[in-house]
């Protein structure tokens, strides 16, 4: 089932997001609506706080990254990664400082350059709670990085610097008051 996504400004993308256990009621149909809602959505990556759930939970799916030219995909270090992410810690961040256009699918219309550093080592549990231990490097530990923000109420905006917030203000106001034309299920908060 296809998931409204929260818009910019709702209060539960600001919040630091709660661990679940294994018996958390209907992981697994909650898992496969984030991933129908993604694809929808035509994202690489989401949070479960972007479908109204505080909890540390997030998705991603590499895959349309492929289709960038042979150049790009070998520099961004692109591989097809899906994967679920549960009760995540990112243990370590390392290497180059690197800049890349991001998005999100709860701030439609919106791509900024974001720097964060080329490689992760995070522990997780996967769907089937197992636990993990994995070193991403590029593009991969890019979306993780991002989504991994997200759990913790940290959104793509605020690293970004105070002109810049300025510049993108009618715009951010715009998508918390819903006036935006976006071809995907959302919601916005109503203050």
């Amino acid at each position: 089932m296809i998931l409204p996504i929260i818009g910019y400004g709702d209060p539960v993308l600001k919040r630091k997001a709660k661990e679940i256990s294994a018996s958390y009621p209907n992981l697994k149909e909650l898992i496969g609506n984030m991933y129908e809602t993604m694809y929808n959505a035509s994202g690489v990556g989401l949070a479960a706080p972007q479908v109204g759930e505080s909890i540390r939970l997030f998705i991603i799916d590499t895959s349309p990254f492929l289709d960038m030219d042979d150049e790009k995909i070998q520099d961004l270090q692109v591989i097809r990664v899906k994967k679920v992410f549960i009760n995540p810690t990112i243990v370590d961040e390392t290497g180059e400082s690197w800049l890349f256009e991001e998005g999100c699918l709860s701030i439609p219309n919106i791509r900024e350059n974001i720097r964060r550093k080329s490689d992760i080592f995070i522990e997780y549990y996967d769907e089937n709670f197992i636990s993990k231990k994995e070193n991403f490097s590029g593009i991969v530990a890019r979306v993780i990085q991002h989504e991994y923000d997200h759990i913790q109420g940290i959104l793509f905006t605020d690293k970004l610097t105070s002109f810049k917030k300025r510049l993108l203000k009618n715009k951010l106001n715009n998508i918390e008051k819903g006036k935006i034309e976006i071809d995907y299920l959302m919601n916005f908060y109503q203050k």
